[in-house]
């Protein structure tokens, strides 16, 4: 199993997941990214097959989707580009997110589930997983040795949502801080969320990542002093993403610097 983020442990800093849209940047641009990510010592991708009209992400990731969409990328293309970068890695996991809905529910679960780890992908968070489902979704992950991710959300989840997470996640607990949009971090700031982050140590020992409004290095000195083992990174890398796309920069050299502003990352071990 991948060990998302035990060099960072390790080094006694937090883990870094950083979330973008398979496509955006463009997949030949990406892979270069994705190689720099890893040299410069990031934990993990949270890579997602694009999916059009979420409910749960802002606008910057909304249209993020929209232009990967516009090229042509689905599950097949997403799946090629992790066959093809992964064994290149050193350090950097790739956590797949999909959307069951539109990427996955068409399709014999246990076959495109063996697929996904086929293609060497670490882990997986599938989004909006109906409950009908959840119970094979689980057994099947499990049957293939796919790690998966499994979410709960600060204030809203109820004590059982929060149990079934604590349980069933092998890759990472995502706790997500806000609930709405991506992009919006709590009212109260993120030490609010102390007590829950609290409350999911309890019961596992998988680490618990915090996203949803993360966007600075003095947010992740304060997600990491709460007890969280990792921040995720979303709305703000794939905005410096966006606005390189849009004035014709490197978006490669635009993205490491936004990575170095906002986390400690270092080189990986040889």
């Amino acid at each position: 199993m991948a060990e998302f983020f035990d060099q960072s442990s390790a080094a006694g800093e937090p883990g870094l997941a950083l979330f973008l849209n398979a496509g955006d940047p463009p997949l030949d641009v990406l892979t270069d990214l994705v190689l720099m990510l890893d040299e410069v010592g990031v934990d993990c991708l949270e890579l997602a097959v694009p999916f059009p009209g979420s409910v749960t992400d802002g606008p910057v990731i909304r249209r993020s989707h929209d232009r990967a969409l516009a090229l042509g990328v689905g599950l097949a293309e997403v799946l090629a580009f992790i066959a093809d970068v992964r064994p290149r890695l050193r350090r950097l996991r790739i956590a797949l997110l999909a959307d069951w809905s539109y990427s996955i529910k068409s399709r014999p679960l246990d076959g495109v589930v063996a697929e996904i780890q086929q293609s060497g992908a670490d882990g997986l968070l599938l989004h909006a997983v109906p409950p009908r489902v959840r119970k094979g979704y689980y057994e099947v992950t499990k049957a293939v040795g796919l790690p998966i991710v499994t979410t709960c959300y600060h204030k809203v989840s109820t004590p059982e949502v929060m149990a079934e997470a604590v349980t069933h996640a092998s890759a990472y607990l995502y706790l997500v801080a806000q609930y709405g949009r991506s992009g919006t971090a709590p009212a109260g700031g993120f030490t609010e969320l102390a007590g829950t982050v609290s409350t999911l140590r309890e019961g596992t020992r998988v680490p618990i990542a915090v996203g949803f409004g993360v966007k600075t290095r003095d947010d992740v000195t304060t997600v990491a002093g709460l007890g969280a083992d990792a921040v995720i990174v979303g709305s703000a890398g794939v905005a410096r993403v966006e606005e390189a796309l849009a004035h014709g920069h490197d978006v490669v050299g635009e993205f490491e610097d936004f990575v170095r502003s906002v986390h400690p990352v270092q080189s990986p071990t040889p």
